[in-house]
């Protein structure tokens, strides 16, 4: 599972539209190249007197040219450019094949050790593609599924309600920090971007580091050294690195939702709604599992 990849998303030029007009000004697209005498193309202005394709344009008439005045401005969708609309439609989408993978993996547990190398894989290509593939974000967000259902299969077996307990728990998280980003109290600033990637790249080594010793034996407990308590203290140490997780991945959504509005803002190309879409998805699945692996070692007594 590729946790954390919005940074990459939110460096992206095209996603966030650093790019400059001709003149300086901050935007997507270019000023149309001129040529050595400060003229269009073709060696005049688009409005110029005569036959285009000559040096001069065709609208040479002042009706024709109060007419093309006249004519209601093209939407974002009729030029291209991503919308709002195209990052939700596209999310659904996503969110929508993690479902349907979900409820197989339900079903055929099997499938979870599939789900779980196939989405890391295609996590990784999708994060690090420049252009985004809709067909290996599908399969991404399909395969994803299969892990999640399989291991919610699992847990739900041994603490009931907790699958439930869990999609509450995501949702209401996703549903607080868009209320918070949309007032405008949180945003991703610089200053606490470098705080959030310091704190992500600690928590994937403990996460590496924690793995290896499940895998070796070194632990005993179901999640590894998040099972054990903090010396002194009936305190797991799940909980405090599980609170940590879910907070870094409730920051992960306002960097999702800053680089959306910085793409629509500057006018990206529509087929970018697509990294915006894998962008939501990857961060969704991250939270859910935290909050997942928390309720599990809070009732882990029972």
């Amino acid at each position: 599972m590729a946790a954390g990849g919005n940074p990459l998303l939110s460096n992206n030029p095209a996603i966030t539209g650093r790019g400059q007009y001709q003149d300086g000004r901050a935007g997507y697209a270019p000023v149309p190249p001129q040529n050595s005498y400060g003229q269009g193309r073709f060696g005049q202005g688009q409005f110029g007197h005569g036959q285009p394709g000559h040096g001069q344009s065709g609208y040479g008439q002042p009706n024709d040219l109060q007419d093309l005045y006249n004519r209601p401005s093209a939407t974002p969708s009729q030029t291209g450019r991503m919308t709002f609309d195209d990052v939700i439609v596209k999310t659904t989408m996503t969110l929508g094949l993690v479902v349907v993978g979900a409820a197989i993996g339900w079903f055929v547990p099997g499938l979870m050790l599939v789900g779980l190398i196939g989405g890391l894989v295609l996590g990784l290509v999708n994060a690090f593609k420049r252009e985004p593939a809709p067909a290996l974000i599908l399969a991404y967000a399909a395969l994803e599924g299969l892990f999640l259902g399989g291991i919610s299969s699992f847990l739900e077996g041994i603490y009931p309600g907790i699958v439930v307990q869990a999609v509450v728990g995501t949702l209401s998280v996703f549903a607080v920090t868009l209320l918070l980003f949309r007032s405008g109290k949180v945003r991703a600033t610089p200053r606490a971007m470098k705080f959030f990637l310091i704190a992500l790249a600690g928590y994937a080594l403990f996460s590496m580091v924690n793995l290896g010793l499940m895998v070796f034996g070194v632990t005993s407990g179901m999640f590894g050294l998040n099972s054990a308590n903090i010396p002194g203290t009936s305190i797991p140490w799940g909980l405090v690195i599980g609170l940590l997780a879910i907070g870094l991945a409730a920051f992960s959504l306002i960097v999702d939702f800053t680089s959306i509005s910085e793409g629509v803002r500057n006018g990206v190309p529509a087929r970018y709604a697509w990294s915006a879409a894998f962008g939501l998805t990857v961060t969704l699945v991250w939270l859910y599992v935290e909050i997942l692996r928390l309720l599990a070692i809070l009732r882990g007594d029972e």
